[in-house]
């Protein structure tokens, strides 16, 4: 009989193990600061260094940790650098990183409750804390008719609505028969996220059913008068409006869509409104920065990422909807390999039927440990700090006459160009990125190349805003 405990590590060795895991991490972390931030090789370069072929036998978990080192750091752009500032940060922390180790050691699947009760019920309580901590209404809360979950990005959260909001619009047919040909119609302003047009693309409406509506030039927030029209013109003409894509806190520039004027605006149509704050949102932790998401209370969902900005590991989306009936109604299906006593009894929430995916992994652990281990004031003090940093750089950026604002700063985000034009900024931008010292993006406002700086990680401080700068400035003088 052959030994079930042949080839996998003992207690002792997975001790020896995780503990070198753990210190390779610190140590990652402690060096960040001497590393290119963005990665300096070539396509293949990873590749060529790896076997062609898996190992036929085994090799000591040593050697993996010395390949880290070897192949895959200088292969990587370090998102936790404290100089990236490009897109929007994906943070990271130390508690997050420790409660996702735990759930991976537990390993449990949660796609029913009766697989894992413990895994729903956290998951429920933590995102209850979360929307209270927010602000959010109470119809978001998991005691009353709405609920929260956890999806994996933002972009599964914008296809979930988009299949909510067929379902309910429809009566249930669309579930039974489809989208068929029925006309649907769907807006977005033309700053709304990418995943809203990929959302149409796989709930079988194609691209052509996104509307794209105009931008205030100033603020890039959606036109609401644009939008009545666009849905009037949509309506007299046989189509459908099943769904408004509000952003706020757009990716391009951060711009904030007015939800309230928006919501009063669409109301006759009965459309579901889904306000996408996938950066923004978890700033509203801070009660002096929840302007920006004034008449959510109107919303029929709503998502924010702590992985983006509230230091809890990549994946972990945060979504809420008003009237679950619409969301589980879409979704529901119960085969009778998953039928149990539980679900039958109607007591309890299987996570299954608020996402597309079945099985579901235990990703609650983590925001827990962020939330316990930081408290909400330090949650505050981290938001703040970004905040502030921003700030930091609009000043910088208006005491040198070479660069202008593009937008107003939007949080943590600064949106500035150099006046010289499209190819110096973007030239600009391109020397610091190159130079490994930094990284930004850029985006294009009203048609001008823009420079986009996303102030994130836990570990920036302002001497890393002033040595981007400095780097900025220097590139800026070489395209004089």
């Amino acid at each position: 009989m052959p030994d079930p405990h042949a080839g996998h590590m003992s207690p002792q060795e997975f001790r020896r193990h995780g503990h070198a895991a753990i210190d390779w991490i610190a140590d990652y972390w402690a060096s960040l600061d001497d590393l290119p931030v963005r990665a300096q090789v070539s396509p293949g370069d990873v590749r060529r260094q790896l076997p062609a072929s898996a190992p036929e036998q085994p090799e000591p978990f040593d050697a993996l940790l010395a390949d880290l080192d070897r192949v895959v750091v200088p292969g990587l752009t370090h998102w936790q650098h404290p100089r990236f500032f490009a897109y929007f940060p994906a943070n990271s922390s130390p508690a997050a990183i420790l409660g996702d180790l735990l759930s991976s050691g537990i390993g449990a699947q949660g796609m029913i409750w009766a697989t894992s009760p413990a895994v729903t019920e956290v998951e429920q309580v933590v995102l209850d804390w979360f929307a209270e901590a927010l602000g959010l209404p109470e119809g978001f809360r998991s005691d009353g008719p709405g609920g929260g979950v956890i999806q994996d990005t933002a972009s599964t959260a914008t296809f979930t609505a988009l299949l909510s909001a067929l379902h309910r619009a429809s009566g249930g047919a669309v579930r039974a028969d489809g989208v068929g040909s029925e006309p649907w119609r769907v807006y977005g302003s033309t700053q709304a996220h990418s995943s809203l047009v990929k959302a149409a693309m796989m709930a079988g409406l194609g691209e052509g059913a996104v509307r794209t509506v105009a931008v205030d030039p100033t603020s890039q927030a959606i036109d609401v008068d644009a939008l009545r029209d666009a849905i009037v013109e949509d309506v007299e003409a046989g189509l459908r409006p099943v769904m408004v894509h509000l952003a706020a806190g757009s990716t391009s520039t951060g711009a904030m869509d007015d939800v309230a004027a928006v919501a009063e605006a669409v109301r006759e149509w009965g459309v579901w409104l889904h306000v996408d704050a996938a950066w923004a949102g978890v700033a509203a932790v801070c009660p002096e920065h929840r302007d920006f998401l004034a008449g959510v209370e109107a919303a029929d969902s709503f998502v924010t990422n702590p992985h983006k900005w509230l230091l809890t590991t990549f994946d972990c989306s945060t979504f809420w909807v008003r009237d679950r009936a619409a969301l589980t109604g879409a979704l529901s299906i119960l085969p009778e390999y998953l039928r149990n006593a539980a679900t039958e009894s109607g007591e309890v929430v299987d996570y299954r039927d608020w996402h597309p995916q079945l099985g579901r992994r235990f990703r609650a652990i983590k925001l827990w440990a962020v939330l316990r281990t930081y408290g909400l004031d330090g949650l505050r003090a981290h938001i703040r700090g970004g905040i502030a940093l921003a700030e930091h750089v609009a000043d910088l950026v208006a005491a040198d006459d070479r660069f202008e604002m593009v937008t107003e700063p939007s949080l943590s985000l600064v949106v500035f160009r150099l006046r010289a034009g499209d190819e110096q900024t973007l030239a600009a931008m391109a020397a610091v990125n190159d130079s490994g010292e930094a990284y930004l993006s850029h985006t294009t406002v009203e048609g001008r190349a823009a420079i986009r700086l996303a102030v994130g990680s836990w570990r920036t401080t302002e001497a890393d805003v002033d040595r981007t700068w400095r780097a900025l400035q220097e590139a800026a003088a070489a395209q004089a």
